[in-house]
């Protein structure tokens, strides 16, 4: 794999084709989620980029969709609200988002991410699309192009399927998250 060649997909066991029935199309695609989130995970690890991760995805949520309150933030991020809020009071004492009194409902507070905030945002992202590239460089256009169509429709059905399960069935922001994770 590192010696700069193209490769086709070479994976053992049953190979899944358009000829494949439901079942073992739904059992191939897990394989490969599970697969796929492991070399992330590993990926991460390896680059040191699991060190704030939370970070973020906090950032990018705020940079992104805009000023949020802080249980708004969890449930786009799919993360905890405790969790959130110690991420939060983390990246306000470190200036990179601020807190100010919501417009609407004086009771509440808005996170906005600071200029310091969107620099850091830039970065990651460019870090994470230079990384990108390096990995996608000697794959076809077509296939390029296939891969990130597929996984935007996956997306959509996973975020349309998350929202069906949670009560009231609004997925606020959730689905548009391809584009804020670095």
């Amino acid at each position: 794999m590192g010696d700069g060649t193209a490769r086709p997909c070479e994976r053992k066991g049953p190979q899944v084709t358009a000829a494949s029935g439901l079942d073992e199309a739904a059992a191939g695609l897990g394989t490969e989620i599970v697969r796929f989130a492991r070399l992330i995970a590993a990926w991460k690890q390896r680059t040191k980029r699991d060190t704030g991760a939370a970070d973020r995805v906090l950032l990018a949520r705020l940079v992104v969709g805009g000023d949020r309150r802080a249980t708004d933030l969890a449930a786009d991020a799919f993360l905890d609200l405790s969790t959130v809020s110690r991420q939060v009071r983390s990246l306000v004492e470190r200036g990179l988002v601020a807190r100010r009194p919501d417009a609407e409902d004086r009771r509440g507070t808005l996170l906005t991410a600071t200029a310091a905030g969107r620099a850091a945002f830039a970065s990651y992202r460019r870090q994470r699309d230079a990384e990108l590239a390096a990995l996608l460089e000697l794959w076809p256009p077509q296939d390029r192009a296939d891969l990130i169509r597929l996984l935007g429709r996956l997306n959509e059905d996973l975020a349309e399927q998350h929202a069906r399960q949670i009560p009231g069935g609004d997925q606020g922001a959730a689905g548009e998250q391809g584009d804020t994770h670095v």
